[in-house]
């Protein structure tokens, strides 16, 4: 299903539609503020096994990622957020920013890697933030990418789903897209390391 939504006042009875899809185990694609990605509830393992099927992706090798409405939400599922780190998010999210941070007991089994860290977005998109408000809960964010060319983003709704439509439950039009992902940032360490350069510019 291709589901258009305005990308700045995205309809309530639409967000609901894709919410209940989310909560029945569904698979959705949805725009952030960097790709469009793939996504579900993160708290239902089958869902996540499928997005991992479809991306090609070892879920008990990848370095899976998450969003998260707020800071305050995204609190609950790391292990500690010291004011250094504080600042840093409070500075630049909502943003296009990926943070690999320590997972604490919260994050769901299938999601911890070796290093029981985990990576956390809170995107500046009004359709995935009111998609988090009304579902309660972070939902998995995998960027998409092309069958044919793996490294290339897809940006047109259209496109998206034409290549997709059989392999998930919705696919979400907010308007094209972009082709430059989150910058991911390691906070691990006291010394945060920028892993790689996105369309996210640290302050």
């Amino acid at each position: 299903m291709l589901l258009e939504l305005n990308a700045q006042n995205p309809s309530a009875r639409k967000i609901q539609k894709v919410v209940e899809t989310l909560e029945k185990g569904g698979v959705i694609i949805y725009p952030t503020d960097s790709v469009y990605g793939l996504g579900c509830d993160i708290f239902n393992p089958k869902a996540v096994a499928r997005i991992c099927q479809i991306r090609r992706i070892d879920p008990a090798k990848a370095n899976l990622t998450f969003i998260c409405k707020d800071i305050q939400q995204l609190s609950k599922y790391v292990f500690q957020i010291d004011n250094q780190l504080f600042r840093l998010l409070k500075d630049n999210v909502p943003g296009a920013f990926t943070f690999i941070l320590k997972a604490n007991k919260e994050v769901p089994r299938h999601f911890k890697n070796r290093r029981k860290t985990i990576g956390v977005r809170v995107p500046n998109n009004p359709i995935a933030l009111a998609i988090l408000e009304e579902l309660g809960r972070p939902i998995l964010s995998i960027s998409l990418k092309s069958d044919d060319e793996e490294e290339d983003f897809i940006i047109d709704p259209s496109l998206i789903h034409d290549d997709f439509q059989k392999r998930v439950d919705i696919v979400i039009d907010g308007g094209m897209g972009n082709d430059e992902p989150s910058t991911i940032v390691d906070c691990t360490t006291d010394d945060f390391e920028i892993l790689r350069e996105g369309k996210g510019v640290l302050k």
